[in-house]
């Protein structure tokens, strides 16, 4: 179960954006023409849903939707194109071109480092068709093309402004009010707003119990000029205190990032220690980048999806639901509820019934589960795990992830088909995971058993389960493990 936050290996398909081959248009034209395009908010009739947000969860939707028919009129606080260093992959629900023309790198697999060892993890994509692969890139090229494709649709209106909130009349939200980037207020109505606007959503706190997690600080940094050991390969190493990671994001550039603030900290007051963790073909690039001193932090944050079911609203993408960045997850939890909620609108004719549909989107909630709780669960499991620790039981259990995977075949297939999004079951995630600490404590015993060892073994067990139950138990464990026994598992469309 090795976590990259790098790049996770989807089917790449067309199920969202299937057919589009028009002609390109560049972000500026398409947005400014989405932008003049009338909409006559106030009366409620001539926008079917508002999308707050224009991330990949806000665009990816307005696109979809817009693609079905809905009338759709997008709010996002910045359209210029973000520059973030958060790296996110394509999930099977996305069409080629939208990674076509920024330079987007495949990717096949993972490279795991520890204590001087190497493994090479491949993505079991021999099902699949020969376009299948990961892609890792840059985070705001994507953005900008999913948005470019978005705003190219005459029923989508994508305009710059902020939301400051959301309308609500009789306990169903009516819409938004918000400010243009000239400053004016509006007000914008529609049957269904849907909240996506990321992970400092200012909304959400009406409309789920917002209990965000900050238990560390990321930092990256840009190699440049440099090339991987393994081709086509994001790199895990196994460093003291937590993981570092190497991913290509163009065909020059290699993101380092390190998931624990501190593990850099540690490069400056032990340089040498510290460079002797990376791959040495990384090394002279990595010294070069931080002597030019461009690095960025970010908060690792985590939530678990917890909504208070609304008449008129949604929520979606990181205003929804957070989960560690270790296995880079979010985006594939994102586009998954993407399609999801395309397919539960289909069948609707109507959006004015706003009860009927708030308990129809119960089932959202739940179908969403089983895909979406095992990716959270992986993400916080893994960090754990592979973090360093002072215990030796803990410590017998990040050794046993290594070599367990190393092993190869279904020990290594498995939790990576898991990690890539490939086998989203939350079964075969704790099979897994618990043959990683059974492994483990065989390791301890073979050949020869000790008292001290057979003391490691038991704190090993107990260990694993402490991390994932208490994680599962978050997520929910009827609606992960078993979603048919909650009713809103069969609620049906609603009859206008």
């Amino acid at each position: 179960m090795v976590a990259l936050g790098a790049v996770i290996a989807i089917l790449l398909g067309f199920a969202l954006f299937y057919g589009l081959k028009g002609k390109k248009k560049s972000i500026d034209s398409s947005m400014k023409s989405s932008e003049n395009r009338t909409c006559k908010s106030d009366s409620g009739k001539s926008t079917d849903i508002i999308i707050v947000g224009a991330g990949v969860a806000g665009s990816a939707l307005a696109y979809t939707l817009g693609k079905d028919g809905r009338r759709v009129h997008v709010i996002e606080r910045d359209l210029r194109q973000p520059d973030r260093i958060i790296h996110l992959v394509t999930d099977k629900h996305v069409a080629a071109d939208c990674v076509s023309d920024i330079d987007a790198q495949n990717v096949y697999g993972y490279a795991l480092y520890k204590g001087g060892k190497s493994t090479k993890l491949s993505y079991p994509l021999g099902s699949f068709n020969s376009n299948v692969a990961g892609r890792s890139f840059h985070h705001g090229r994507f953005v900008q093309r999913m948005r470019e494709k978005a705003a190219s649709l005459p029923n989508v209106r994508m305009e710059q402004g902020t939301v400051t909130s959301l309308l609500e009349r009789n306990g169903t939200i009516k819409g938004v009010e918000y400010k243009t980037k000239t400053g004016e207020k509006h007000t914008a109505y529609a049957p269904l707003t849907v909240v996506c606007d990321g992970c400092c959503s200012n909304l959400r706190r009406n409309l789920c119990n917002p209990k965000v997690g900050i238990p560390s600080c990321f930092v990256g940094l840009a190699l440049e000029n440099c090339k991987l050991p393994f081709a086509n390969h994001g790199h895990v190493v196994l460093a003291e205190p937590s993981p570092i990671l190497f991913y290509p994001i163009s065909s020059t550039e290699i993101r380092w990032q390190n998931l624990h603030l501190s593990c850099f900290e540690n490069c400056y007051r032990s340089p040498g220690t510290f460079l002797l963790q990376i791959p040495h073909e990384l090394q002279t690039a990595f010294i070069s980048a931080t002597e030019k001193g461009n690095m960025r932090t970010m908060p690792n944050r985590s939530m678990p999806a917890a909504p208070y079911p609304t008449p008129g609203a949604l929520l979606m993408g990181d205003a929804f639901n957070m989960r560690h960045p270790l296995t880079g997850g979010g985006m594939t939890v994102a586009l998954s509820d993407v399609i999801l909620l395309r397919d539960l609108l289909r069948p609707l004719h109507s959006l004015d019934n706003a009860y009927s549909l708030c308990k129809y989107f119960e089932s959202f909630y739940t179908l969403r589960k089983p895909v979406a709780s095992t990716i959270n669960t992986l993400a916080g499991a893994l960090h754990k795990v592979f973090s360093t620790s002072s215990d030796p039981a803990r410590e017998e259990m990040r050794q046993a992830c290594f070599e367990y995977l190393r092993l190869g075949g279904v020990f290594s297939s498995g939790p990576i088909s898991i990690l890539s999004g490939l086998n989203p079951r939350p079964l075969s995630l704790v099979l897994h995971f618990f043959a990683v600490a059974v492994y483990g404590v065989g390791r301890l015993l073979i050949p020869f058993p000790s008292p001290k060892r057979l003391w490691i073994g038991a704190r090993l067990i107990s260990d694993a389960s402490g991390i994932i139950f208490p994680i599962i138990k978050a997520e929910g464990i009827t609606q992960m493990f078993f979603p048919v026994a909650v009713p809103a598992y069969y609620r049906a469309p609603p009859v206008k």
